[in-house]
């Protein structure tokens, strides 16, 4: 990786584009190439993949990952850096510039056929404090060319996507991560990277998609246990999952079919005892349609 954007040249290139961050897109741009040859090594791409990027803003990022991926979408809502990006490939990325493709575009509704050319193997951005998760689990869940990926959002945030059973801070986006990849954090990355500096540190959530843990229950139907579990998730599953279940009867019924103890909090149980739950609603329950 070479002429990585530092923060001469993200100020200049800001400077003439007119482009101020602005806090409504969680806009905090990279300035420091250390930090994007971190990421970029931890993401632990070959030339085979196809990069996906979310947010590139001025492009720091994507000058790093066009030398290492096969391809690289990007993906930027705001139309004047979607419209400079390729410049800026050219000018710091040349020899590898034609290996990007710019999609002026929401993150949040892009689907497979939007990227199919070619199709996405792996997820690598710096992404928008305010959507990390809605994006995350948006393109995992409509990307099944997705293979791995490695995230930069708040420390917070991280901490949350990669808990397990029994943290305190596991909860709706530990769980739906973990439908669909093994995640782990790959580290923290401290506020004086970003111009404008944020107030709080961030942190790198490295992920490998695997396969759901069940495949005789819709995705749809584990998620509506997890929202209703971890929605009041101080209640015993029994009484939280009344609603889902039309009954605290009948929750316990599923709970206690699928090997639950109807006593446990959502807290305490892994996404395959979820995914159980949801596989046991009794016939005739809301649930169970």
């Amino acid at each position: 990786m070479t002429g990585l954007l530092g923060p001469a040249e993200i100020r200049e290139i800001a400077a003439r584009l007119g482009v101020a961050p602005t806090k409504k897109l969680g806009q905090n741009f990279v300035h420091d190439p250390n930090t994007v040859r971190r990421i970029v090594t931890a993401a632990g791409l070959t030339p085979d993949d196809v990069a996906l990027e979310v947010g590139p803003g001025l492009g720091s990022l994507t000058v790093g990952l066009l030398p290492i991926a096969g391809h690289v979408h990007a993906v930027e809502i705001d139309p004047v850096l979607a419209g400079a990006l390729p410049e800026t490939a050219a000018r710091f990325a040349s020899t590898d510039a034609d290996r990007l493709t710019v999609h002026r575009a929401d993150a949040l509704r892009v689907d497979a056929a939007e990227l199919a050319d070619p199709p996405p193997t792996a997820l690598v951005a710096n992404l928008p404090y305010n959507v990390a998760v809605p994006v995350v689990l948006h393109l995992l869940a409509v990307l099944p060319t997705l293979r791995h990926g490695l995230v930069m959002v708040q420390k917070e945030v991280a901490d949350r996507l990669v808990a397990g059973p029994g943290s305190k801070v596991y909860g709706i986006p530990s769980v739906k991560l973990a439908w669909y990849a093994h995640a782990k954090s790959a580290g923290r990355v401290p506020p004086n990277v970003f111009w404008p500096v944020p107030n709080v540190d961030s942190g790198l959530v490295a992920f490998t998609c695997h396969e759901p843990p069940r495949s005789d229950v819709p995705r749809e139907k584990v998620f509506a246990v997890v929202d209703a579990a971890f929605a009041q998730r101080r209640k015993t599953l029994r009484a939280a999952l009344a609603g889902w279940a039309g009954s605290a009867d009948r929750a316990a019924a599923a709970l206690t079919a699928a090997g639950v103890d109807p006593g446990a909090r959502g807290e305490s149980l892994t996404v395959e005892q979820f995914a159980a739950i949801a596989a046991s609603a009794p016939a005739g329950t809301p649930a169970a349609k």
